[in-house]
C-alpha cells in the first residue's frame, strides 16, 4: 500500500476525464456525483475507485478490444458505462483517456451525503443496510443506493443538469494506493498494477478482499 496526495484540477469538462485514467482516478476522490431520478437526488461524495486502462491492462474488460458489452468503454470520455456483474449487479464506471482507448475508472464506494432517506429505501428494499456508512459501501451497494442500472450506460457526467453529473473536488486530499479488488492473474497483482485508489481514514471505503485462487480440476481417470 502507498500513499500519495492529489490536488483535483477545477471543473468536470471534457477534458478533465480526456487525461490518463490514473490521473483521472486519483482526482475523482472527493467528488460529488449528483444522481436525479423521478424519485429524488441523491448525492455522493466519491471516496473509492478503481482503474482500468483498457490494451495495457489484463484487468479490464477493455483487453481484447470492444465488444457489445463494453462498447461505451471506447466511446467519447466522461460517459458512464454501465455493467451487470455475473448477472447479479450493476457497477458504474467512467469512460476517461482519448475516445477508443478503453480506459475507465470504476466507482468502488462513496458516503452519501444527500437524499440518505431515498438511498436507504433502496439499499432495505434490495437486501439489507445496516448502517448509512454501508449505504454505497461497494461497487454494487453505490449502484444501488443511486439507482443505477443497465439504462444509464452513456450518460453524460459532464453535463451538470444531467441524470447523473459529477463534480471533481477542489481541495487537495490525501490518498492510499493498492491492488485491485477481486482481479485474478496479472491484473490483479499490487506490484504491477496497484490502482485502487481510497481517501485515507475514510469508513465508507469497501473492504480489501483479493480474487480467489484458480481452482485445480481433479485429474482425469
Amino acid at each position: 500500500m502507498t500513499e500519495e496526495s492529489t490536488s483535483g484540477p477545477q471543473g468536470g469538462g471534457r477534458a478533465f476525464y480526456r487525461r490518463p485514467v490514473i490521473e483521472v482516478a486519483r482526482d475523482l476522490l472527493g467528488a460529488t456525483l449528483v444522481r436525479r431520478t423521478s424519485d429524488g437526488v441523491v448525492t455522493l461524495r466519491i471516496t473509492e475507485v478503481e482503474a482500468y486502462d483498457g490494451a495495457n491492462d489484463p484487468g479490464s474488460h477493455a483487453f481484447r478490444g470492444p465488444t457489445r458489452r463494453n462498447e461505451t468503454m471506447f466511446g467519447e470520455p466522461g460517459r458512464l458505462y454501465v455493467y451487470r456483474h455475473l448477472g447479479l449487479h450493476h457497477c458504474a464506471n467512467v469512460v476517461c483517456g482519448p475516445a477508443g482507448t478503453g480506459a475507465a475508472v470504476l466507482l468502488r464506494a462513496g458516503e452519501v451525503t444527500g437524499g440518505v432517506a431515498l438511498a436507504r429505501d433502496r439499499r432495505l428494499a434490495s437486501g439489507v443496510a445496516r448502517t448509512d456508512r454501508d449505504l454505497a459501501r461497494g461497487p454494487a451497494r453505490l449502484t444501488v443506493a443511486l439507482g443505477l442500472d443497465l439504462a444509464d450506460d452513456g450518460a453524460d457526467v459532464t453535463d451538470p443538469d444531467g441524470a447523473v453529473a459529477v463534480m471533481p473536488a477542489a481541495t487537495p486530499a490525501t490518498v492510499l494506493a493498492g491492488p485491485r479488488v477481486g482481479v485474478s492473474g496479472n491484473g490483479g497483482r499490487a506490484d504491477l498494477f496497484p490502482w485502487r485508489f481510497w481517501l485515507d481514514d475514510e469508513p465508507t471505503v469497501s473492504v480489501y478482499r483479493p480474487a480467489p485462487p484458480p481452482r485445480r480440476l481433479p485429474p482425469v481417470t
